[in-house]
């Protein structure tokens, strides 16, 4: 016999495909008459973002819906007026999360130079004394990022950041900063962020950036949008 039919004979290995745990079901909470907030289950994660960003393209088309406000693995949904029937409204939306594939969204790419360190990036040292890492590998880590804009909100222009490698994780603070510079480079959980106003601010600064993130004679105002990729690129270092 030969070795071509012989293999035709052989039991064929069955590939295996690794699949994903089922979808945990979404907190669906009522904000006032005229709105539903629907909340992800678990961890900050892209591919829960990606969910929000499809619930959220499907229901901007449903009769009544005024708008629907993206947040980080959270949608408001704003009806014109109070659902009339508010169990079948809530059954649709978390219909949607588990029938919705998850939406990519292409945006553009920005590349933002960063001072680290210094006195705009005061935080530095606290960032590594947490971490256990040098300044400067906390700083090479960061800036090797590639991080995906999830949502904008907080203030006019912020984007929520997802990307941040695990290494360089930092709670927010439990005494917020009472005056951070527009332009910080910050680092809040596992999320990044750059600050567009001066105030208070809960996050650990670890640099600076001269590029504006919200501008009203431009059109957008906002830099960012959700679906941008943002890599920030070393202007210079003050240890």
């Amino acid at each position: 016999m030969s070795s071509a039919v012989m293999d035709t004979l052989r039991p064929r290995r069955a590939t295996v495909t690794p699949e994903r745990p089922p979808l945990r079901e979404p907190k669906v909470s009522s904000i006032g008459t005229r709105a539903l907030l629907l909340e992800a289950p678990g961890a900050f994660e892209l591919c829960l973002q990606k969910r929000i960003w499809a619930v959220a393209h499907e229901v901007e088309s449903w009769a009544d819906v005024e708008e629907a406000v993206l947040g980080v693995t959270n949608l408001l949904v704003v009806f014109s007026k109070p659902p009339r029937d508010l169990l079948a409204t809530r059954a649709a939306l978390i219909d949607a999360w588990h029938r919705l594939p998850e939406k990519a969204v292409s945006g553009r790419i920005h590349e933002i130079p960063v001072i680290y360190g210094g006195e705009l990036g005061s935080d530095l040292a606290a960032v590594s004394a947490y971490s256990g890492l040098p300044r400067e590998e906390i700083i090479a880590i960061h800036s090797a990022g590639e991080y995906t804009v999830c949502a904008i909100g907080s203030s006019p222009g912020f984007g929520y950041l997802h990307g941040l490698d695990p290494r360089i994780f930092m709670p927010r603070k439990t005494v917020p900063s009472l005056r951070m510079l527009k332009g910080t480079v910050t680092i809040g959980g596992m999320q990044a962020g750059i600050s567009v106003n001066t105030g208070p601010n809960g996050w650990n600064a670890i640099g600076w950036a001269a590029t504006p993130m919200f501008d009203l004679d431009k059109t957008p105002p906002c830099l960012l949008a959700p679906g941008d990729q943002v890599k920030f690129l070393v202007e210079r270092i003050e240890l």
